[in-house]
C-alpha cells in the first residue's frame, strides 16, 4: 500500500469520527451560493445609484423579497454578513 493511500485510509477514518454537523449550518451553506450572488447584484447597484444604496440599508427585507428570497431571519442575517464582506472586499 502506498503512503498516500494510506494517508487516505487514515483520513476517512478519522472523518468517520467527527459528529455530524448541525442540519441548520448544511442547509445555511447551500444557501449562500444563491444568497451571495443576488447579495452580489444589488451591491452592484448599490455602488452606482446613491438613492438604491439608501433604499437598501433601509430597506433589506424589502429588497431581498423583490430578488425572490424570502427575507427569514436566518437569511437576513446571512444577507447583513455577505454584504459587509462584500463592501470590504470591493474596498481592498
Amino acid at each position: 500500500m502506498s503512503e498516500s493511500a494510506w494517508n487516505e485510509e487514515r483520513l476517512g477514518q478519522l472523518l468517520r469520527l467527527l459528529r455530524p454537523v448541525p442540519g441548520d449550518w448544511v442547509s445555511a451553506a447551500a444557501e449562500l451560493p444563491r444568497l451571495r450572488a443576488a447579495l452580489g447584484g444589488l451591491v452592484a447597484r448599490a455602488e452606482a445609484d446613491t438613492a438604491f444604496h439608501a433604499e437598501l440599508i433601509a430597506g433589506l427585507e424589502a429588497a431581498l423579497a423583490r430578488e425572490g428570497i424570502q427575507p427569514t431571519p436566518r437569511r437576513l442575517e446571512l444577507s447583513r454578513k455577505v454584504l459587509r464582506t462584500l463592501r470590504d472586499e470591493r474596498r481592498d
